[in-house]
């Protein structure tokens, strides 16, 4: 028997944060290394330029700059997606007309994915704000774009309410929505393909794959997300991390100022450890939730 929707919304809301831990927790290394090169893309030869030169220059603290506002980005973003995507399942089945307790095919549940980005969105921008400069706040102190002394989680979030005030953190709303969407299609629809495709060479049902092609399934799941929208994700960066010293523009000139001056390769500086880095983050993510949301969902029946 289903739970009470009350005790499905906070099951589903404790897996979201459990993944989203365990996403930030063995991916932000590499998260860094994107953002730093997605901002300052002619500061670094490539990825590994990248990441050694930060390593060199502040330890690997640089590594892990900007990991309390990811990890609130992250619990925030996935505890609000997986309520979400639960919700939207429902209102998917009702647009269908199918009974409440109806599996929905593989595209269906990436179109739920989708809808539920839209509410995921609204949380995550001004944490994933903070946290993208934090990680570039070196490059814009050596750029001479800032002053020193700016590197604290406090002092970043007092200078976006001084200067903007809380519609500051939702700079970079547009592209974050318009990443989102398609985005988590591909995300939910990549991990819903792959277990199905293990499910049926394995002659079993998707939650008796095992630990790893559910791993390996995430991580595709990741990879399809990354590979569509990552060109949107390097402007909604630039947006978010420029805007601390003046002014940005918005999201299509900022877009067109990039391809303009520096090259369509530009959007695509960093993706190497953003490839690198879904598998391991993703797999984690989706095998936190899977698990976490079995055990609480088991606790609930008896």
């Amino acid at each position: 028997m289903a739970p009470h929707p009350i005790i499905q919304a906070i099951i589903d809301f404790t897996a979201g944060a459990a993944g989203g831990t365990a996403c930030v927790l063995s991916g932000q290394p590499l998260d860094t290394t994107k953002v730093k090169m997605q901002t300052f893309p002619n500061m670094y030869r490539g990825f590994i330029h990248c990441f050694m030169s930060t390593f060199r220059q502040v330890g690997v603290r640089g590594l892990y700059k900007g990991t309390t506002p990811a990890l609130i980005a992250n619990i925030s973003e996935n505890s609000v997606l997986f309520l979400s995507y639960g919700f939207c399942q429902d209102v998917v089945r009702s647009l269908v007309s199918a009974e409440a307790d109806h599996e929905l095919s593989d595209i269906q549940k990436a179109f739920s994915g989708s809808l539920a980005s839209i509410f995921s969105s609204m949380v995550l921008c001004p944490t994933e704000l903070v946290k993208c400069r934090l990680q570039a706040m070196y490059e814009m102190e050596a750029s001479g774009k800032i002053s020193q002394g700016q590197r604290r989680v406090w002092t970043v979030v007092k200078k976006v309410m001084e200067k903007n005030g809380p519609l500051g953190f939702y700079q970079g709303l547009t592209s974050t929505v318009v990443r989102e969407f398609p985005g988590y299609f591909c995300f939910f629809g990549g991990y819903e393909v792959s277990r199905s495709t293990f499910a049926h060479y394995m002659g079993t049902d998707k939650d008796g794959i095992g630990i790893l092609p559910l791993m390996f399934s995430g991580g595709f799941g990741g990879a399809c997300l990354w590979l569509l929208i990552y060109p949107i994700d390097c402007v909604k960066s630039r947006i978010q991390v420029y805007s601390l010293a003046g002014r940005q523009e918005g999201f299509l000139k900022t877009f067109m100022g990039i391809v303009h001056k520096e090259g369509f390769s530009a959007l695509y500086s960093g993706l190497t450890p953003t490839m690198i880095r879904t598998f391991p983050a993703n797999g984690a993510l989706f095998l936190a939730y899977e698990f976490t949301r079995k055990i609480l969902m088991d606790a609930a029946d008896t």
